[in-house]
C-alpha cells in the first residue's frame, strides 16, 4: 500500500518561507499527477498547486506566484516550496493524487503556521 509522507511545516513569520516535500512509499508505484492540498481549522481542504508526470504545473489564485510545485520522479518525491508567506497560509498541509486519479490514503500532513 502506498504511503504519503509530508515534512517541513513550521513556524514562520509573514513574508518568510517554508519548503514542504511529499515522499511516497510502495513498490512499484509511479506517482501519477500530484497535488498539494491544504485544510485550515474550521475550513475544508482545498487544492492549491498540482504538478502532472510531465512538470506541467497549476496553481490557485490565492497561492500564485508565491509557491511553486516541483517533483523527483526518481524519488517519488513532490515539493512545495512557499515563498512570501501570509498568516491565511496557516494550515496543515497534505499531498496526494489530483486531476483524474483517485486519492490515495492520507498522510499526517505536516503543519505550517505564519504568525503576523
Amino acid at each position: 500500500q502506498v504511503q504519503l509522507v509530508e515534512s517541513g511545516g513550521g513556524l514562520v513569520q509573514a513574508g518568510g518561507s517554508l519548503s514542504l516535500s511529499c515522499a511516497a512509499s510502495g513498490s512499484r508505484f509511479s506517482l501519477n499527477t500530484m497535488g498539494w492540498y491544504r485544510q485550515a481549522p474550521g475550513k475544508q481542504r482545498e487544492l492549491v498547486a498540482t504538478i502532472t508526470r510531465g512538470a506541467r504545473t497549476s496553481y490557485t489564485d490565492p497561492v500564485k506566484g508565491r509557491f511553486t510545485i516541483s517533483r523527483d520522479n526518481t524519488k517519488n518525491t513532490v515539493y512545495l516550496q512557499m515563498n512570501r508567506l501570509k498568516p491565511e497560509d496557516t494550515a496543515v498541509y497534505y499531498c496526494n493524487q489530483a486531476g483524474q486519479y483517485s486519492f490515495l490514503s492520507w498522510g499526517q500532513g505536516t503543519q505550517v503556521t505564519v504568525s503576523s
